[in-house]
């Protein structure tokens, strides 16, 4: 009988890079990236408000995602929803990457943003923007927009809370180095007034 080949795992490599408010001891915008059988989770949280309430509401939020991470981005987002009921809630962008399938599936509520970015001839990129709906996970759930799109090797994806300002992704050499993309932007796009916070993966050539 012929022996079949082990099937090659596409990963992701990943930099996060934030601060918190000034004058603030704890950020509420977390993060998190967890791997489970054939894929990974991403995801950027943002506690409502700043300090220990929002950091605490996020931190909710995480354990729930880490736990669960191989569930389906909407059960994911009612979990976080049920769990942090009585919190200050949060929002979040979720992006869910299957190894097997070569996809991303993401969903997001409130304003915490997504993009990918597929790099061209010449260092440009083309975007594909996550779809948010406005609401609170905890509070108040809107009718989520789950979308799956193919990704291969040197994508980025990215998900930014609302203390990076909009527009963060124009310009960018999408095959710079991930610490020197994540720290850039929060320098230039940082805002001072808010705690702040920014995730960048890169899809990455199969594993042997």
């Amino acid at each position: 009988m012929e022996k079949l080949e082990e099937p090659k795992t596409p990963h992701l490599e990943w930099w996060v890079a934030q601060h918190a408010l000034p004058g603030q001891t704890k950020s509420g915008d977390h993060h998190l990236v967890q791997e489970f059988p054939h894929g990974m989770l991403l995801a950027a949280v943002d506690g409502l408000g700043h300090g220990c309430e929002a950091a605490a509401a996020a931190e909710v939020a995480v354990q729930v995602l880490r736990g669960y991470a191989h569930e389906p981005v909407l059960a994911l987002v009612n979990r976080c929803h049920e769990a942090l009921r009585g919190t200050r809630g949060v929002v979040m962008s979720l992006a869910q990457y299957d190894a097997r399938e070569g996809t991303v599936t993401w969903t997001g509520v409130g304003n915490v943003e997504g993009v990918a970015l597929r790099p061209q001839a010449g260092n440009g990129a083309v975007p594909t923007r996550l779809m948010q709906r406005r609401g609170v996970v905890g509070a108040r759930l809107p009718s989520l927009h789950v979308s799956t799109f193919p990704v291969q090797p040197r994508d980025l994806l990215i998900l930014t809370t609302d203390g990076i300002a909009g527009d963060f992704d124009r310009a960018l050499n999408p095959d710079s180095p991930l610490q020197v993309l994540a720290e850039g932007i929060l320098a230039r796009h940082g805002r001072n007034n808010d705690d702040a916070l920014i995730l960048i993966a890169r899809i990455v050539e199969a594993r042997a």
